[in-house]
């Protein structure tokens, strides 16, 4: 037998079939950082239109978990994405450095008593060891960005920045100091913003208390009676019994009715559609004796139960019926409603009692109670009250409640004099800083649209924003008070700025450091410096300020403004809270044009990713089992705008998708074997049909990919580049080119036109997927033949994939039908083949009957039909002619009839054919393969 493996055009490529990621991975980085892919990003960018994401600063303490990783690949994916489409698109990653998170992990380690300043330094040690470590991790996932030059929080430049965006806000008119109460955690010594409060399950004291009436005759005109039988109480239920001795009024809502209840010994007033439980609680039986509005029981005082002082009825619309007695009992100190409902009733401020000090122990000389922890002092305060004659009912219940984000802890709300961003201060312009929020939000785009509505529910109810904090390691609000006053100084906004040149060439402890004698001169007697610091989201709320046009200029040439913030769902209440009203402050409008919020990472249930379940997912193992690749390939493949779950095993289907892919583009390579487009690339005009259609099917789909990518839809990518691979490709375009590819003559316009189309798909395909398999595209990019540049993200999307054009004969739609027709010949040759009457597909001779119409259709292609169906022969007869054994199809007006054929097979293309052995310098083959071999070759006009 004659071997005639050298007369073929063998598919042949270096590129290797085993991808090794974990391995070839980092070579790849060390090739980036050797070229400064980066850098020459930047180049080429230079006059092309701007594209700016700005960084959410990670916080720089601990290892990177899956969630960072999704982030900073979600950003990645952008940024390529949007260069690919002709963009200048930077990206400077960055850090947020201070904070109670840094604080507490030095304070755990080196102990709490430390001098200020130890602690400082201390603090900006560990920030910068932990960002090189989470900088590795983020390299490693394939991110491009400025590493080299990161921002950092904590760099000198930026806190005075923040300084002096503080002050920008200071002069708008919207920085007040007031007392009211706020996030308090005992362990971190601080108010806390809404952003770290947490809600847990947690078990409370459950008290009903009665609170004797002092103003008897006012009680029963409002009821309508002309004097009270009986001692009359009103009754409270409450889950913090700590706070009783903080008690200074009693809320009824002005639109219930209330019913005074005759227990036999006494009367109690309680909220009518809530007596009957009340009473079957207290375990007493009551008669209703008369009902009133809540209204008219205003100002009706009652006795506290152990302390002699009395507590006035206020209204109140907060007040509910949903559990309890319908009357709620008011301690301004410790409740956001019960100080306002206090403050609208002409409360002081030095009026309000808050006996509880800031390590949540009750002040030394609180009668019965004083030097106690609250916590521990729930148990005194409910036998108190039980001693006193004032308790009805007391139960433990579980409930859901507040807990500091880091320590874990029960929180509470304290009344303490701190520092406000006012929500709802009219300034000059007549605006208010809510109403600037909601105006922005209005304007801005969300990616999923549900963002917008839930950032404007949280503007539209948030409190004024509490910026002060009781902590070291923080940017400072540089303010001097009057001693006698309590006012700013005068001249706050100017020494604000002459601080701010301190810290820029000093850090925050210029500030600290700084003698007020310095700036204040021979008014510094009369003045006190404050220690406050700033809300840590301060920190990274005005990065658009002192980082965007303060360290790491990103001008836009629409303005001072990012294209897209991009973080958790959790930044709602976050980093795009504290950007949206630093920027509505300071400059009347967002910071951002758009807002693009992904879900948290669950496992396969969709259970929360937790070290004792054992389902953490760590990137670093994803990157050293399975590649970076196949971690970025997961998250493109997941829609993002819910919950995104991850596993080994969903891993595994990753790297099984990956492994198609990679398969794809390694045919296209290595039959592009010896194909040098200078020299043998053809006009469209020259090419066959089939690869005419390829090329068009390419352009069509390359719109849509650009089309998801402008969207931020991946996972649209993904599919469509995956299905591309496997259908129009693996399933149909490639498995018919094999024959052409393989027997024509190395330089035929066949194969040729067939190499262009090859050629033309991976260009394309391997910038479809760049921004996405960052480490495989360049891998791709390094084996494609021709001229080209060190990188495919030196690039933008391939631009010349032509499309069929208008009136061609073998159109779209043509070839749906080819491929409608050969996927049900193929299912019937599967059934011969489980049947094992015939082997591979071309021992098969096909015949087709079909009505007129699609008999005309399918001969357009001639001898060349047998060809697009893979078979050694392919006949057409009309529909009519079909026999009793022809088999129906899914394909309307068809039917076929599939042979084994009795030729013998030609042992170069190995098709059945008539004339092998009719050759006879070449016995073994077919006429076309001697044709291919020693003749003009054969000509394809189609496929």
């Amino acid at each position: 037998m004659t071997d005639y493996k050298a007369t073929l055009n063998l598919p042949e490529t270096a590129f290797p079939m085993k991808a090794g990621l974990p391995q070839r991975e980092p070579e790849m980085l060390q090739r980036w950082d050797s070229i400064d892919l980066y850098g020459k990003l930047r180049a080429i960018g230079e006059g092309r239109p701007k594209f700016i994401l700005h960084d959410g600063p990670p916080y720089a303490n601990g290892s990177i978990h899956i969630g960072h990783a999704v982030n900073k690949v979600i950003k990645d994916m952008i940024v390529r994405s949007r260069t690919l489409s002709g963009f200048d698109a930077p990206y400077v990653p960055g850090w947020d450095c201070h904070g109670l998170p840094i604080e507490h992990k030095v304070e755990t380690t080196f102990g709490k008593n430390q001098p200020a300043d130890q602690t400082r330094e201390r603090c900006r040690d560990y920030a910068s060891q932990q960002i090189e470590g989470q900088k590795a991790d983020f390299i490693r996932l394939g991110v491009l960005g400025d590493w080299s030059n990161p921002y950092k929080t904590m760099e000198f430049a930026n806190e005075a920045g923040e300084i002096r965006a503080l002050a920008k806000m200071v002069e708008g008119g919207f920085v007040f100091k007031g007392l009211k109460p706020v996030n308090w955690c005992f362990d971190c010594g601080s108010a806390l913003a809404e952003a770290e409060v947490e809600y847990q399950d947690k078990k409370s004291d459950a008290i009903d208390v009665a609170f004797a009436v002092e103003d008897a005759e006012k009680l029963a005109a409002a009821f309508g009676l002309a004097s009270l039988a009986k001692p009359a109480s009103i009754v409270i239920w409450t889950t913090t019994p700590w706070t009783i001795p903080a008690n200074q009024a009693l809320n009824v809502h002005p639109d219930f009715v209330y019913a005074l209840v005759d227990t036999g010994d006494r009367l109690l007033v309680l909220a009518e559609e809530l007596v009957e439980s009340c009473l079957q609680r207290y375990e007493l039986d009551g008669q209703i004796i008369a009902r009133t509005e809540g209204a008219k029981l205003e100002l009706i005082r009652f006795r506290h139960p152990f302390y002699e002082r009395f507590a006035p009825v206020y209204l109140a619309d907060y007040v509910e019926t949903g559990s309890g007695t319908g009357i709620v009992h008011s301690a301004p100190a410790y409740g956001e409603d019960d100080f306002r409902s206090c403050k609208h009733y002409g409360m002081s401020n030095d009026d309000i009692l808050s006996p509880v000090q800031s390590n949540g122990v009750y002040v030394a000389d609180l009668p019965f109670f004083g030097g106690q922890f609250i916590w521990k002092a729930n148990p005194a305060i409910v036998d108190k009250l039980r001693e006193v004659g004032a308790l009805l009912k007391h139960t433990a219940i579980q409930h859901s409640y507040m807990h500091c984000w880091r320590h874990k802890t029960p929180l509470i709300y304290r009344a303490t004099a701190q520092w406000f961003v006012g929500m709802d201060k009219v300034v000059a312009d007549g605006s208010s800083l809510r109403a600037r929020a909601l105006d922005a939000i209005e304007q801005t785009q969300f990616v999923p649209a549900w963002g917008q509505a839930r950032l404007h529910g949280m503007i539209a109810g948030r409190p004024d924003w509490c910026i002060s904090r009781q902590r070291n390691w923080g940017v400072p609000i540089p303010f001097f008070l009057h001693k006698e006053s309590g006012e700013l100084h005068p001249r706050t906004v100017e020494l604000m700025e002459q601080v701010a040149q301190r810290v820029e060439q000093q850090g925050i402890e210029a500030w600290f450091k700084l003698e007020p004698a310095e700036l204040l001169g021979a008014e510094a007697d009369q003045y006190e410096k404050i220690n406050d610091t700033l809300d840590v989201w301060f920190d990274s709320g005005t990065t658009h300020w002192h980082v965007m046009r303060g360290s790491h200029p990103m001008g836009h040439e629409q303005g001072p403004r990012a294209d897209l913030y991009l973080e958790g769902s959790d930044q709602h209440r976050g980093w795009f809270h504290s950007s949206l009203l630093t920027g509505c402050a300071i400059d009347g409008h967002a910071p951002y044009r758009g807002l693009l919020t992904h879900g948290f990472v669950v496992d396969e249930n969709g259970r929360k990713m937790s070290k004792s379940l054992g389902n953490v997912i760590a990137p670093q193992e994803v990157n050293d089992s399975l590649g970076a690749d196949i971690l970025r390939l997961w998250v493109s493949s997941t829609d993002y705008s819910g919950e995104m779950a991850v596993s080994k095993t969903i891993l595994t289907r990753s790297a099984d998708a990956y492994r198609r892919i990679r398969n794809t583009t390694r045919f296209l390579l290595s039959n592009l074997n010896g194909f040098d487009p200078a020299r043998d690339l053809l006009q469209p005009e020259q090419m066959l049909d089939l690869d005419r259609w390829a090329v068009d099917a390419a352009a069509r789909l390359q719109a849509e990919i650009i089309e998801a990518y402008d969207e931020y839809r991946f996972w649209n990518v993904y599919h469509k580049v995956h299905n591309f691979c496997v259908q129009e490709l693996g399933g149909f375009y490639l498995d018919i080119i094999k024959d052409r590819q393989y027997t024509t003559q190395a330089n035929s316009i066949a194969r040729r036109s067939c190499q262009t189309a090859l050629f033309h798909i991976a260009e394309a395909l391997v910038r479809w997927i760049a921004p996405i398999l960052a480490f495989t595209a360049d891998e791709i990019w390094q084996f494609l033949p021709g001229e080209r540049n060190e990188s495919v993200m030196l690039n933008t999307w391939y631009d010349q994939l032509a499309t069929l054009p208008e009136g061609s004969t073998l159109d779209r739609a043509y070839w749906e039908q080819i491929q409608a027709v050969k996927g049900a010949v193929n299912k019937e040759l599967e059934n011969l083949r489980a049947a094992k009457a015939i082997g591979g597909s071309l021992q098969a001779e096909v015949t087709l009957f079909a009505e007129p119409a699609m008999v005309e259709q399918l001969a357009k292609l001639g001898n060349e039909l047998r060809f697009a169906l893979i078979t050694s022969t392919a006949s057409l007869a009309p529909l009519a002619d079909a026999p009793a054994d022809a088999v129906g199809t899914e394909v309307a007006g068809l039917k076929l009839k599939i042979v084994k054929s009795e030729h013998a097979k030609c042992t170069r293309c190995w098709h059945h054919r008539e004339d092998v052995g009719q050759h006879a310098e070449h016995p073994e083959l077919c006429g076309r393969c001697v044709d291919n071999i020693e003749g003009q070759g054969e000509e394809r006009h189609y496929a």
